[in-house]
């Protein structure tokens, strides 16, 4: 999709923990693609695979709509990891109690744009 802001992919309803998947984001933010992809595929995180998939996407929306662009011009603009709804399951403990396992959820949303652009 592409918009005045750049290009962008969202990828929703993945099973982890927004709170585990931001501090990965926050390491590729404002970096170069191919630098933010050779970090992604050297972190051990389940965030960094989720986060990889999401960039390439957006990466790939980038270079099918503008023939022009290559790899090299391009950098993460924008990355959001916004919370998702919450799957509840039922935990049982000790003695006929129960207790609530919450399975969290998060959307993100990343923005790809021209390196020649003007930054914020």
């Amino acid at each position: 999709m592409e918009n005045k802001s750049g290009y962008r992919a969202v990828t929703k309803y993945l099973i982890a923990s927004p709170f585990k998947v931001r501090p990965v984001a926050d390491l590729i933010r404002r970096k170069p693609y191919p630098e933010a992809m050779s970090l992604l595929e050297n972190m051990p995180h389940k965030g960094a695979r989720l986060i990889r998939k999401t960039v390439k996407s957006a990466a790939s929306n980038a270079l099918g709509r503008n023939k022009q662009l290559d790899e090299d011009m391009l950098y993460i603009k924008e990355i959001l990891i916004d919370e998702g709804p919450r799957m509840k399951r039922v935990w049982f403990r000790a003695r006929g109690r129960a207790d609530m396992l919450l399975k969290r959820m998060c959307h993100i949303t990343v923005v790809i744009d021209e390196t020649g652009k003007a930054r914020n």
